[in-house]
């Protein structure tokens, strides 16, 4: 009866599939084996995705397992909209936030082997309709397609906010030239291109207009056409507003409440504008693993993808994806994260293996939990290696003295009491902040980011006067807001 019960869980679709019971089985155990990347103390805990779901107030969450370069099972679970009872399903479309960057790689690469675009030239011997602002930061040096993609253009704007549906939308020029509506600043130069890695969803947006002024086509309509269709991506789109709206999910906040209007809007499509499933990228991660292994892709040659996944000045940063090595196998990625939707996806070079998880709430550490999960049923050697830090108990008193806002460039990093726990935020996100955990007096660091350490910087008087943020890329010395 047990066996009966487990299968009827299963989605409809899987039901033809041989080795069924085994699926089953392999679901069960992933879903019940959740474990941080980072836990704090001596055991190691296995957590419930039900459980977690509650816990970090994830409306809904959607995932897709690859195996052996096929689609080994997707479910979904909780609720896409809990004011019109409606759940998630496997069609259930969430927004991709930046993995939209993975895909637009695609279609600007794909131009690239048409002969439209050279990825060594300056972009404005193709860009048409809007010129990059070259000045004395760039130093005289030409930013390429090259430099765009791998985040190595020297410029500015990590991400986009996205904008309420009831607001005003921007075209792509405003966009880029920072003018109302837009509600981001200018995308210009802060160092000279070719020379390191700076995440810049504002160089991503230039690709796209890039796209529209070579082929003088609509962007979500050319990569409808050119990249999602022939991938079999057939619940996707870069339409901004979404056209087919009878099954997005609503992005929800930690404190249980929609965003308004359900969503944001992205003008900045290859940035942040793709509508998606976890199936539907699965199927463009298999097609990048096959056209690795040397089959006939059907978007890229075989040396074009080598190229993609071949890291750019940076040592992790390729073309549109991030490159990193885990045990015995080199694996591709990015992530995602929107207004209240966040996302994961990861394909292995070697081998066929890969998992998407999509989620529309704002904690990412189910996300990583419960890919944690995936890697260890599936035996994905030297993926997951969990990190134990032994931690500290600090009066409520004195960590209520911590509190107080940093600067960070453009951004905010804010400390605040969580009830009787200190917790930080980036930004005012998530808005429920992240509990942070001590491991010495002035030393801690949070679950959702195991890379990243924080230290408190005191003057000789011993007022705190900084924060430092130290990960594998960076350390950076961050002032207090007075």
């Amino acid at each position: 009866m047990k066996k009966i019960i487990l299968l009827l869980l299963l989605p409809l679709q899987l039901l033809a599939q041989p080795g069924l019971e085994d699926i089953a089985l392999k679901i069960k155990r992933v879903e019940n084996s959740l474990t941080p990347s980072l836990i704090f103390g001596d055991s190691l805990p296995n957590y419930n995705l039900e459980q977690r779901m509650k816990e970090t107030k994830t409306m809904g969450l959607s995932i897709a397992v690859i195996q052996n370069y096929t689609i080994h099972w997707a479910k979904a679970y909780g609720w896409a909209d809990s004011a019109e009872n409606r759940k998630v399903n496997l069609e259930t479309r969430f927004q991709a936030a930046s993995i939209s960057k993975s895909l637009n790689s695609m279609g600007i690469l794909k131009l690239v082997e048409q002969g439209k675009l050279d990825t060594a030239a300056d972009i404005n011997n193709c860009l048409k309709s809007w010129k990059f602002p070259y000045d004395s930061l760039s130093k005289n040096k030409k930013i390429t397609i090259l430099n765009l993609l791998s985040h190595t253009a020297s410029l500015d704007i990590h991400g986009f906010p996205g904008y309420d549906r009831s607001d005003s939308f921007p075209n792509l020029i405003q966009v880029l030239n920072g003018e109302r509506p837009a509600n981001t600043k200018k995308v210009r130069s802060i160092g000279q291109p070719d020379k390191a890695f700076r995440y810049s969803g504002g160089g991503t947006t230039i690709t796209q207009q890039l796209l529209m002024d070579i082929t003088g086509a609509d962007y979500a309509n050319w990569m409808q056409k050119n990249v999602l269709k022939p991938l079999g991506m057939k619940n996707s789109s870069y339409r901004q507003p979404p056209v087919d709206t009878a099954n997005l999910a609503t992005g929800y906040y930690n404190d249980g409440k929609p965003v308004n209007g359900k969503y944001h809007i992205y003008p900045e499509k290859a940035a942040a504008g793709l509508w998606t499933t976890p199936t539907d990228l699965a199927k463009y991660i298999i097609d990048c693993q096959l056209t690795l292994r040397g089959k006939k892709g059907k978007i890229l040659s075989t040396p074009m993808m080598k190229t993609r996944m071949t890291p750019y000045i940076d040592k992790n940063a390729a073309l549109g994806v991030f490159v990193e090595k885990k045990g015995d196998k080199n694996w591709f990625n990015h992530n995602g994260g929107n207004e209240a939707f966040l996302c994961t996806s990861w394909g292995s070079m070697e081998g066929g293996n890969g998992v998407v998880i999509m989620i529309n709430g704002e904690d990412f550490s189910v996300i990583t939990e419960l890919m944690n999960s995936v890697a260890t049923a599936y035996n994905w050697n030297g993926f997951f290696k969990p990190e134990f830090r032994k931690v500290i108990s600090i009066p409520r008193d004195t960590l209520a003295t911590y509190t107080g806002n940093f600067k960070m460039g453009k951004d905010t990093i804010s400390l605040l009491m969580c009830g009787d726990q200190l917790c930080i935020q980036q930004n005012r996100q998530p808005a429920a902040g992240y509990k942070v955990y001590f491991t010495d007096k002035t030393h801690f660091s949070i679950r959702e980011e195991a890379s990243t350490t924080f230290a408190l910087l005191f003057n000789e008087s011993g007022k705190l006067e900084a924060l430092e943020l130290k990960d594998p890329r960076m350390k950076m010395k961050l002032p207090k807001i007075e």
